[in-house]
């Protein structure tokens, strides 16, 4: 659990250098019990040493905090919060300021709440109960513009898979916006995010915001999934339809 385990200083600081590139990190942790935001904050630290770490225990004092410094890379949030109902706390942060990823780090482990919350936008999901190397990879992850969900509920699929899949997967597509559909196509294409930012003439993080609701939006956990699961698409089709 997060309040144990204290000895991966070595190993996670290694990786702290490589998501953060040196740069100074800000990452929000919101949850309204005190001990755990404690808990979360040390964890934190021993990956990223010279991150800054802003606190809230509550949905309205996060948006204040994220109004406040908008810089923030990252919002861990809590879904069971006094005075918070089902995903509105997600739901709100998510509306307001729509570029912060958010991982959901929750104690409920139930996989229809996990799939739930990234339907409704979070770029992951950490049950409270993982080990520190999880959360961190989880922060990595996400911070990379991947999602982060955990492993068995990335395994599990719908029964009708096949031609049936496909469908939904065009359906899912069609659902993108055309900036994020010329992103899509520039992965497919084997591109990285510096690359695609350079030609559309747009930063690393809003080309990182991009890659996050693609990922969402076909359902899908990494670029290497997007690039296998989008190969038979007709993307002439998908391209003429958002044209109309």
């Amino acid at each position: 659990m997060l309040l144990d385990q204290g000895s991966e200083r070595q190993r996670s600081g290694a990786l702290g250098e490589d998501v953060a590139g040196g740069a100074a990190m800000q990452l929000l942790i919101v949850d309204d019990h005190p001990l755990f935001r404690d808990a979360l904050a040390s964890t934190i630290r021993l990956t990223y040493p010279d991150a800054t770490l802003h606190e809230a225990d509550g949905i309205e004092g996060a948006c204040r905090v994220l109004a406040a410094h908008r810089g923030i890379d990252l919002t861990l949030l809590d879904l069971s919060m006094q005075g918070v109902s089902g995903f509105d706390g997600l739901v709100t942060i998510r509306t307001r300021f729509p570029r912060v990823p958010i991982l959901i780090v929750s104690g409920h482990e139930d996989p229809r709440i996990m799939r739930e919350a990234l339907h409704h936008g979070a770029a992951g999901y950490v049950p409270k109960a993982v080990d520190k190397a999880t959360l961190t990879r989880a922060i990595a992850d996400v911070l990379s513009g991947a999602l982060a969900i955990p492993p068995g509920l990335a395994q599990q699929a719908s029964p009708g898979a096949g031609a049936s899949r496909k469908a939904s997967l065009a359906e899912r597509v069609a659902r993108l916006t055309p900036q994020q559909l010329r992103v899509l196509m520039m992965i497919r294409q084997g591109k990285l995010n510096k690359q695609i930012a350079h030609e559309l003439q747009v930063g690393d993080s809003t080309v990182k915001a991009h890659v996050s609701e693609i990922l969402r939006k076909l359902e899908v956990i990494s670029r290497t999934q997007i690039v296998i699961e989008t190969a038979l698409l007709d993307f002439n089709q998908i391209h003429n339809t958002h044209a109309g």
